[in-house]
């Protein structure tokens, strides 16, 4: 029985075979699929598209070539750091954290009180100082006016001197010996008040010359003493914004202490281009400069000056290339950037990151 049941399954046909072979007879009445890049106008976009791709990239790289741009920027000023010039107590802050100030406008006002009294000490030794040469040229005058009259004796005394020893060797029994004692006391005495007087006089003109040279020394304490007193009054050196302002009434502040900082309104870029990216930067070339902080500003500058020297060179520790193993790497030049304008409503500040493209074909 076996035997005749697979000799019956070898004589009827598999169902999957029947089936297979029905596929097979559709696929032969049917026609091929062509593929989509067979058909010509495909082909023909596909041909445009990558024409319009090869120029666009053409184009591109044609407009990238004429600019050099970096990240590695940022806002630069010299920041004027104002500190007092004398030891005093703040009485008096005119400003507030980031207002904007004018050249020469106050910004603090310290205690003048122990200026102003050694100003008046001063002055009060002028005067006196004063006093004393008129009080000197006074002397002189009367000593002066002394000497004139104990000269004008002296002069008679010896006159009269002279005739009494002419006649005693002349005439000896004509003058008594009595007489021309007397008549040598007399001009002795004049003689004495004469130089009395003109020692009188210099004196008189030492002291001038002594208050005067007191008064010169005065008017330079005069002058200091002025200029301490206006030292107490402390004034914005330049125009600028407010920052960093660490006072407060009543502070003791030391000359050179730090009290606040103004930020002027002369700003620039410093960009640190690659050394590869100088070959075609020079001065005056236009830039624009986008900014983080600001990022629909139209800002635009030029270049003013190229560093000479890679920022490196000019750190602490700079590297020596000729010890050890060398590795060329590619460095950065500090290349200064002038706003030519600044929105006004745009903050720009100093440390602000900035992204300058330099124009340069």
């Amino acid at each position: 029985m076996p035997e005749r049941e697979e000799k019956g399954r070898e004589g009827m046909p598999d169902g999957r075979d029947q089936r297979r072979d029905a596929s097979d007879s559709n696929r032969q009445g049917q026609p091929k699929r062509q593929s989509v890049f067979a058909r010509p106008l495909v082909r023909v976009v596909a041909v445009l598209i990558l024409v319009v791709l090869v120029v666009a990239g053409l184009l591109w790289w044609l407009n990238a070539r004429q600019y050099e741009n970096t990240d590695d920027a940022f806002i630069d000023t010299h920041i004027v750091q104002v500190s007092p010039q004398i030891a005093g107590q703040v009485s008096r802050i005119y400003v507030t954290d980031n207002q904007f100030v004018k050249a020469g406008q106050p910004l603090v006002a310290l205690n003048s009180a122990d200026e102003q009294s050694r100003l008046n000490q001063i002055l009060a030794q002028e005067a006196q100082a004063d006093m004393q040469i008129a009080q000197a040229k006074a002397a002189e005058s009367g000593a002066a006016a002394s000497e004139t009259g104990a000269a004008a004796t002296a002069q008679n005394a010896a006159r009269d001197l002279a005739r009494y020893q002419f006649l005693k060797r002349t005439t000896p029994a004509a003058v008594a010996q009595q007489q021309i004692d007397q008549a040598e006391a007399t001009a002795k005495n004049a003689a004495a008040q004469r130089d009395a007087a003109k020692a009188q006089i210099r004196s008189a003109e030492a002291q001038i010359r002594g208050a005067e040279a007191q008064i010169k020394v005065l008017k330079a304490q005069e002058t200091q003493a002025n200029i301490n007193l206006g030292y107490t009054r402390i004034v914005a050196p330049v125009a600028g914004h407010i920052a960093q302002k660490t006072l407060a009434l009543g502070n003791y502040v030391t000359p050179g202490a730090q009290m606040m900082a103004i930020v002027p309104l002369q700003l620039w870029v410093t960009a640190n281009f690659k050394e590869t990216q100088l070959a075609m930067m020079r001065v005056r070339q236009p830039v624009t400069v986008s900014v983080d902080a600001c990022p629909a500003a139209d800002i635009r500058g030029h270049v003013e000056s190229i560093q000479r020297g890679a920022g490196q060179a000019f750190a602490i520790l700079p590297p020596e290339n000729a010890t050890g193993n060398f590795v060329k790497v590619v460095q950065r030049v500090p290349v200064k950037i002038v706003l030519d304008r600044v929105p006004a409503d745009c903050p720009l500040g100093p440390g602000m990151s900035v992204e300058p493209t330099v124009k340069v074909r």
